[in-house]
């Protein structure tokens, strides 16, 4: 374990013995902050990600973090480059070091667009989403969920090879609900860790009796799927006018008729975008759809995840 040795005057961290100056803030969270820092030695820069630890549970939940990312090496899952533990004054700080990506997260790419009345050409889009399906089963084939998928989890780099990130939530793909008191708990976890309008539907109400499985992650795909082709998610105009985001995901998705992409991505969003968990598809089903539409547009290419 990377072990933290000060954060001194002159705005720089140390991590292993290597020294970090912090050059700017990227993004505050609720319990975590994440800035920009350049390596004294390297030059390079990177995102440091500082997770505030109130009690034991979170700094194990800081350590499950670190862990995931210790467990994958895979162009489409962010990797982490060191990390420590800082105690002090009765405070305990995860510090993540992380490659910086450039572009940003996919929300915000598609933000642009839509401030500029545009939209994401469908090869972008199935490039995009194939890197996407790509890291996603790496994931899962390990027994794994990511279970918090959504645009802004997403970065994108110059080549618009996308990285997931955020792999605070993750967990077993299979979890086994016996009572419902382990179903409330269960419920209570995801609407924690789960951002709403990117949740599945039986996270909403957990059954008393049944199995949770990755396939919460191909719900979350494909709301990733449909925000890249109308810009926003299906159910983001719902959660911010205040309705029930946990009853509207119990109807089938509509896909607006002003839709211009082809019938073969609007089959595959229909495709995945299934209440029933036991009818959604797997995730590599969903990939050799995607390169199958790839194949077929002749604008896109293939080999490039």
């Amino acid at each position: 374990m990377g072990q933290a040795l000060c954060i001194c005057s002159r705005g720089s961290i140390t991590i292993d013995n290597k020294k970090y100056y912090f050059v700017q803030k990227l993004d505050e969270g609720g319990f975590s902050y994440v800035d920009l820092v350049e390596g004294a030695k390297d030059g390079q820069f990177y995102a440091l990600k500082r997770i505030l630890c109130h009690d034991r549970q979170a700094r194990q939940e800081a350590q499950t973090e670190v862990e995931m990312h210790q467990m994958f090496n895979h162009p489409n899952i962010l990797s982490l480059v060191a990390y420590a533990f800082s105690d002090s004054g009765g405070k305990t700080e995860a510090w993540l070091l992380l490659p910086f990506v450039r572009k940003g997260t996919l929300w915000s790419v598609l933000e642009k667009l839509r401030d500029k009345g545009s939209s994401m050409p469908e090869n972008q889009i199935l490039k995009i989403f194939r890197g996407i399906c790509s890291g996603l089963k790496t994931i899962h084939d390990k027994g794994y969920a990511h279970r918090d998928l959504k645009p802004t989890n997403v970065l994108l780099d110059e080549e618009d090879r996308p990285v997931l990130m955020d792999l605070g939530s993750m967990n077993r793909a299979r979890i086994e609900v016996r009572g419902s008191r382990e179903a409330m708990t269960v419920q209570d976890w995801a609407a924690q860790r789960c951002t709403i309008s990117y949740r599945a539907p039986e996270l909403f109400n957990v059954e008393s009796h049944c199995i949770i499985d990755e396939r919460t992650d191909i719900w979350s795909l494909g709301c990733v799927l449909y925000c890249m082709m109308m810009l926003e998610g299906p159910y983001d105009l719902i959660f911010q006018k205040g309705d029930s985001v946990a009853l509207a995901v119990q109807n089938p998705v509509t896909i607006p008729s002003t839709c211009s992409y082809s019938n073969g991505l609007q089959t595959l969003l229909s495709s995945i975008m299934v209440s029933n968990p036991q009818e959604r598809p797997g995730v590599g089903w969903v990939l050799d759809q995607v390169q199958d539409l790839q194949s077929r547009s002749p604008n896109t290419q293939t080999n490039m995840v």
